[in-house]
């Protein structure tokens, strides 16, 4: 009997999510023709410079999600079938403190870790729990009635989370148990039909939309699929000739000559869709609930921990400047203090150790017998080996706040007054029962080990700095 591989799985996923969510949300299918146009644009423009952050395939191809869940045990369950296809959780985010409007969520990635499996697939998705016990958000009475209301629901039959432990111990399912498990896990994430409470939605709405949107249903949904394009600003423009509405910015860097960083992101704005709504004397009626949207991604070069405090006191200085000068586009600011205060090439990112590269030997390295430097630096510089940027494989707290906030019906509500609950990496490990993983020593243990391939072919003792 043939297998199915855990990459296989997950590539059939990402399709599998993506034709069922362009179903729904047609404006999705949109966004991926449009992505698609402005990458063979590009790669057409710029040849193989187009390729530098991954090939034209991979980028085709690539995918992040994103869900929403209420409780630890809910996202225990989500890490279940995401280890079905390869993907871990790696790195923590904490939109509360990320967003002006009211977004009480903390969040992770589930994502391959391995680069040969992000070659083969790099699908990863978005995953946001609802911090009910911060009580900035949900006083006493309304935390117990939400955790009640979430212990009662199911969102994953027994039946996937079987099949996905499966393919998680054996790293395969054999095809026919492979397509039952595709089918039901496609099937959770699809907008349910099933009336919504419409009191019980519309007192958690006044808290945050966000959470309304998880805790104010009985299933969870995909709430965005995002497709990967070359030149955000193109398709920005080429979306909104269409006549789809899309959101005030791109959020992250700013666009500029130099080298991409990071991640830059948009999205048409959150459709109103027609969803059943019970009423408090039991009827259904027909209403309207906005909460799906179409992201767009542009991914750049990863930053080292050095970098990114560089990025984050640059977006401050962009701040400061934007507050005093509030008639200037933010945009122009923000590129004239990229300008002024960021490396304009790769060389100079890596030379001071501001971004993480992959390094192998050049084919036209010196051969006059002389010794090469110690420095991974000057090896490059001196032409003994090519420094291959790392591709940001993860998100920004900021941009993804900014996203939600952006697709919102209202501010919602946040009393300052309380103290705010706590919540970390460590507690998310817990959470979930396994390890979220540091995305920062991904990347160093990546650029790590190609420095240690290039200093036994070179013949160096010790590590290169």
């Amino acid at each position: 009997m043939s297998t199915i591989r855990q990459w296989q799985l997950r590539a059939a996923f990402a399709v599998r999510l993506s034709e069922m969510y362009g179903r729904e949300v047609p404006a999705y299918t949109t966004l991926v023709d449009v992505s698609r146009e402005v990458n063979e644009d590009v790669l057409r423009a710029r040849g193989a410079d187009a390729e530098r952050l991954g090939s034209i395939g991979r980028v085709t191809a690539e995918r992040h999600g994103a869900i929403r869940v209420g409780t630890p045990g809910e996202l225990r369950q989500v890490a279940r079938v995401f280890a079905a296809l390869g993907m871990h959780p790696v790195g923590f985010y904490d939109l509360r403190e990320a967003a002006a409007s009211a977004v009480p969520v903390v969040s992770t990635a589930f994502r391959p870790v391995d680069g040969e499996e992000l070659a083969r697939n790099p699908f990863r998705v978005f995953t946001s729990m609802l911090t009910s016990a911060d009580p900035r958000f949900f006083d006493p009475d309304l935390r117990a009635r939400l955790e009640t209301f979430l212990a009662r629901r199911e969102l994953f039959p027994p039946e996937l989370l079987t099949l996905a432990d499966r393919a998680a111990a054996d790293g395969e399912l054999p095809a026919d148990e492979a397509e039952r498990f595709l089918g039901l896990a496609v099937r959770v994430f699809e907008l349910s039909k099933e009336p919504v409470d419409r009191a019980w939605y519309r007192t958690l709405e006044k808290v945050s939309a966000v959470a309304a949107d998880i805790g104010g249903v009985r299933g969870t949904h995909i709430n965005h699929l995002t497709p990967r394009v070359l030149d955000i600003d193109e398709l920005y423009r080429r979306m909104t000739d269409r006549g789809v509405e899309m959101i005030d910015t791109i959020q992250g860097p700013p666009a500029w000559k130099g080298p991409d960083v990071l991640l830059r992101q948009t999205s048409f704005r959150a459709l109103a869709e027609t969803r059943p709504m019970r009423t408090e004397d039991g009827s259904v009626v027909s209403g309207s609930l906005r909460v799906r949207f179409g992201e767009v991604e542009a991914r750049g070069i990863a930053l080292t921990r050095t970098g990114r405090a560089h990025y984050d006191e640059l977006l401050g200085r962009v701040d400061e400047q934007a507050s005093q000068n509030p008639t200037a586009a933010r945009g122009d600011i923000a590129r004239a203090v990229w300008e002024r205060h960021m490396p304009a090439g790769e060389e100079e990112l890596a030379a001071q150790e501001l971004a993480y590269f992959t390094y192998r030997l050049a084919d036209g390295r010196p051969r006059d017998g002389g010794r090469p430097p110690t420095h991974a630096g000057e090896l490059v510089r001196q032409g003994w080996v090519l420094a291959e940027p790392i591709v940001y494989e993860d998100f920004l707290p900021r941009s993804a706040a900014g996203i939600f906030q952006s697709n919102l019906t209202g501010e919602g509500t946040r009393d300052n007054d309380q103290q705010g609950t706590a919540y970390d990496a460590d507690w998310l490990s817990g959470a979930i029962g396994r390890e979220v993983l540091d995305p920062f020593a991904l990347y160093e243990q990546q650029q790590n080990r190609s420095l240690a391939h290039v200093a036994r072919a070179l013949g160096l003792i010790g590590p290169l700095r």
